[in-house]
């Protein structure tokens, strides 16, 4: 039997998902693809999981699409058929997770790989990785969400000139610009990665998951629309358990029992 293509791991309340194929930088295939998405899925359904952590198997996090993949064969290929079969699920499952998503960068994450990583909540990178947005250097553009990731992220001028050059971003230079959250050295990455998951784990989970809804959403709202969304998320998560638990600890000056999802 063929080792998995994604391997499954929990600790405590956090799932981490690595993707393995090491051989060819976990470069995406159909056949990862499907295993990453039941893999989301799982973590997503099981009440037992706060937060999950996606990362890479040996020296790379994703190059992107693999291009000798099946999915990809013959001259007249549908790429779009491929975005909307693949990608397009894949990058949505992530954003409406309803626990936190890292994405931990041990290496390279480059084309989709590298917006698959960005479209997680926060993207932690160890000082060796960088992140290349590749599709110019085959006549494509930026997929995996990442037209509208990095101009959110950094800008439309630093995004025009990431997706035009294709040019390699160090994980430094990509916590300077804003486009990552942190950089961290690489005998520390481990570590930091597992601290930062148990720390989200231990938190309001429904609040982590509204928070990020609410910040998508806003992007797309005038600032009168903004405030009564906020206001109707409050008022949903201000009835929950998690509220009156974090106001009793508060007050009471003992930490709080979170256990909403």
């Amino acid at each position: 039997m063929s080792e998995p293509l994604v391997l499954a791991a929990t600790d405590g309340a956090v799932r981490t998902l690595t993707l393995n194929r090491p051989h060819a930088l976990n470069s995406f295939t159909a056949a990862m693809h499907a295993e990453l998405r039941a893999a989301l899925d799982a973590a997503a359904n099981d009440a037992a999981v706060r937060c999950v952590v996606v990362t890479g198997a040996g020296r790379g996090f994703c190059a992107g699409q693999d291009l000798n993949d099946a999915a990809m064969a013959g001259d007249d290929v549908d790429v779009g058929e491929v975005i909307e079969r693949l990608y397009r699920p894949l990058a949505l499952r992530v954003r409406s997770m309803p626990v936190p998503v890292i994405a931990a960068v041990n290496g390279v994450a480059a084309g989709a790989g590298a917006n698959f990583a960005l479209g997680c909540d926060i993207v932690v990178a160890a000082r060796s990785a960088s992140f290349i947005q590749a599709f110019s250097k085959i006549g494509l553009i930026p997929d995996c969400g990442g037209t509208w990731l990095l101009p959110h992220l950094v800008g439309r001028a630093r995004a025009l000139a990431l997706a035009m050059t294709g040019d390699k971003l160090s994980a430094a230079d990509a916590q300077a610009i804003g486009l990552i959250w942190q950089c961290v050295d690489d005998d520390a990455f481990a570590d930091t990665v597992k601290a930062l998951a148990q720390r989200l784990a231990a938190m309001p989970t429904k609040a982590l998951a509204d928070t990020r809804r609410a910040i998508d959403t806003a992007a797309q709202l005038s600032y009168a629309d903004a405030l009564r969304l906020e206001a109707d998320l409050q008022r949903e998560l201000g009835r929950a358990h998690d509220y009156r638990e974090g106001v009793a600890a508060f007050l009471e000056k003992r930490k709080p029992t979170f256990r909403d999802r």
